[in-house]
Parts: C-alpha cells; structure tokens; sequence
C-alpha cells in the first residue's frame, strides 16, 4: 500500500472537494484520482461518494478513514522518536551494570556526563543484575549498554564486543572481631584456615576468585554462596566465615574490615560491553566513549583501582 496515497486520501477527507485537495497536495486533480481509485481497488470498496459537485466520504470511508488517521500519527510519533534517537544530544540509554558497579563508578560517570548542558535531553534506564543476565538483555535487545565481568560463555563471543575500561581491587573480608581484622593485608593461606563465603558459580566475578586460588594451588572450604554483595557481607558480618569480595567503597565501616589481599594478582578487570553488528545510537556511543575516557584518565593510567 503506498504511503502517499494514504495521505491523499486524508487530505480529500478533509477537504471532501477534489479541486481543493489536489492544490493542498500540490498535485494534478488526475494524479489525486488516480491515488484515490488505486486505494478503492486495492480495498475492494468504495471510499468516497459523489455529493451534488462535491464528494463525500462513504460509510467505509469514514471507517477506513479513522484506522488510516491513527496509522499515521503511529508512524508520525515513531519517525519522530526515531530522530531523537539519531541524535547526539537527545535519546534514551538503556544501561546495564553489575551489583559492584552500581556503589560509585556508574552513578559518577553518568553524573559527569550529564553535566555538559548539551546533554540535558538524554535520558537513562538502568537495570542491575549478574554478567551472564546483562549479556543476554544485551543480546535480546533490552539493553544498548552493559558495564560488567567478562562473559565466560563461549557461545556468546561472536555476538558481543568488549572494551576494558577499569579495574575493580579484590579485598578480603573479615567480621570486625576477627583475629584478622586488626591486619591491613592477608595472604590467601591466612585467610582461607576459615570458611569462605563466595560468590555463586553464574557470578562473573567468580571466575576471577577461582583463578586466584588456582595460582595460589589453593582449595578453599566454601561454606555458602550467593550472587549478592550485600548478602555476603551480611554472614561474614555475623561470622558465618570470611570472604573475598571487589572494593565497595560506599560500605559502612561498621559491617565487616576490609583487608588488602597479596596475590598476584588482587584485582578484577571490568568491560564496557555492547552487541556486534548492531546499530548503537549516537547518545549511547558517546556515552560509551566518554565512559571510556573517564576510566582511562582516571584510573587506567594511574594504575588506580576502582
């Protein structure tokens, strides 16, 4: 069906006079006849009746014209949106971050990049949840963006492009009337003569852990585990064991001591993360770049953790 006989037909409806219609149109009375008789034959019916030397809408006109009225606003509204979404300075972010990053790095950057004026008409959705649960919204298209671990699913490598923008410390945790507690760091020996409270195996920051114990060629007794942070602290809090969790620096001093660990390595890489061949629209590419720019001035060239 062509579109712009569509909008003739509404403009002779609302005209209901074909010589008025046609100079609105900026077209030849013939070529509007010519819209007008294709669309009644396509349909099967009659759309427009004769009225002394007027015309008028017939009863399956009216209807068709109502249906015809609201197909346009719908794609009036989605060509609109559509621009705003093309858009530097205007557009929606669906953004996805894991539990950790939700403490400080996601609220400061998005603070900081809404900060340019220019930007004031961009807007964010947020949604938080595991590697694995981001990856696959991501996938499905819920999500323009995902700030978290490295996805270890195999399947998922060509669908998906990762940029490292920031390293996460990993620190041990210990109730605060712990015999460690009174330390500043711990080797993995001294931690793990307790229970481990750990991160659940769909954690992306669970195989991270695991490789540190691997390097260590250490097997922790894991007396619990969960994909929340918040759930972990809780049980080292009331000496259920002790754990190794990233640096969360909005953590109340009075729930459990934090504890440099000295491993090889004691820190967690983290990703900005987006779909392969898909289109990423301008607001959220800029955003990725800015994001990517902030981490790399702030932290990956002072060798900082997060």
């Amino acid at each position: 069906m062509n579109l712009r006989h569509l909008h003739f037909f509404v403009t002779l409806a609302q005209t209901q006079h074909m010589a008025k219609a046609a100079e609105l149109l900026n077209i030849s009375q013939p070529s509007l006849s010519y819209a007008i008789n294709s669309l009644e034959q396509e349909l099967g019916i009659p759309l427009f009746e004769k009225d002394g030397r007027n015309i008028k809408l017939t009863n399956y006109g009216k209807i068709y014209l109502d249906y015809v009225q609201k197909s346009l606003n719908i794609l009036k509204e989605g060509s609109k949106y559509i621009n705003e979404l093309s858009d530097v300075n205007n557009g929606h972010i669906n953004l996805g971050f894991t539990f950790t990053m939700g403490q400080d790095l996601v609220p400061h950057v998005v603070h900081d990049f809404l900060k340019n004026s220019q930007r004031k008409n961009i807007t964010f959705s947020f949604k938080q949840g595991t590697t694995k649960e981001l990856v696959q919204d991501l996938i499905d298209e819920r999500l323009d963006l995902v700030f978290a671990s490295n996805p270890s699913i195999k399947r998922q490598e060509n669908q998906i492009n990762i940029h490292h923008i920031v390293n996460q410390e990993i620190m041990a945790a210990v109730p605060l009337d712990h015999p460690l507690a009174k330390e500043k760091s711990v080797t993995l020996a001294e931690l793990t003569k307790y229970p481990l409270i750990s991160y659940a195996k769909d954690s992306g920051l669970r195989p991270n852990i695991d490789q540190i114990f691997k390097q260590e060629n250490i097997t922790p007794h894991i007396k619990l585990e969960s994909m929340e942070d918040h759930t972990i602290i809780g049980f080292v809090h009331w000496g259920y064991g002790v754990a190794i969790i990233p640096n969360l620096p909005q953590l109340a001093s009075n729930q459990v001591k934090l504890l440099h660990l000295d491993v090889q390595q004691n820190w967690h890489p983290l990703y900005a993360i987006t779909k392969t061949n898909h289109y990423l629209a301008p607001s959220a590419k800029i955003f990725l770049d800015f994001t990517e720019d902030f981490c790399q001035k702030n932290y990956l060239n002072k060798n900082k953790l997060i």
